[in-house]
């Protein structure tokens, strides 16, 4: 896809930016997957397979595609046309909820816009920035609106951040809390009005 720069949107380049990094990220990370694969089926290194150190190198690669894949999903260009599949989107949440404490639990049939499968991953980051210590999580989709449900024993809630889902962008933001300013732009090109609520157990984010 190419994009005409001479009248390219900030927020479009921004996701150009984030395609690009993605993809450039994960054929090294596939060639460092695929030799590690070598190396376990090699008749030359007997027992290596079973080698905790290799399956450390095998679980952090595994975990890295999947964050990149999530990346791609919610950083990169989202075109109207473009279709989610159920079983790529549980596979993009398994990935998910692999790398943390979150369980994650999709009710969802059929095939979904890429914007809307974007807006989704955007508000699982939200909801895994006010989990920290894990819980679980519902996706519930009833077209055309999503759900996504969390319960918890403990919550980190920032009221400041979480404003930024309506508009109040008084509070700063850490890169690693990009996410709920690029949700709420995302809801607003899509005009998809976002609802929110979270407490100390859990709470919701619906679109």
């Amino acid at each position: 896809m190419t994009v005409d720069t001479t009248r390219i949107a900030p927020g479009d380049l921004a996701a150009l930016l984030g395609s690009r990094l993605c993809h450039d990220l994960v054929s090294p990370l596939g060639a460092i997957g695929n030799g590690v694969e070598l190396l376990e089926m090699s008749p030359d290194f007997p027992g290596l397979s079973e080698s905790p150190e290799l399956r450390l190198i095998a679980e952090a690669v595994g975990a890295a595609r999947a964050r990149i894949q999530a990346y791609r999903m919610a950083f990169g260009m989202a075109q109207g046309d473009q279709r989610i599949g159920r079983a790529e989107l549980q596979r993009l949440l398994d990935g998910m909820s692999a790398q943390g404490r979150m369980q994650i639990t999709l009710d969802a049939t059929g095939d979904f816009a890429r914007p809307e499968i974007r807006m989704l991953i955007l508000a699982v980051m939200c909801i895994e920035s006010a989990m920290p210590w894990g819980g679980k999580l519902i996706v519930l989709r009833d077209a055309p609106l999503w759900r996504l449900v969390a319960e918890c024993d403990r919550a980190k809630v920032d009221a400041g951040l979480w404003a930024w889902l309506d508009g109040d962008q008084s509070r700063a933001l850490a890169p690693s809390e990009v996410h709920f300013a690029l949700l709420a732009e995302a809801a607003r090109t899509e005009a998809r009005p976002l609802h929110h609520e979270f407490d100390d157990t859990g709470g919701e984010v619906a679109f």
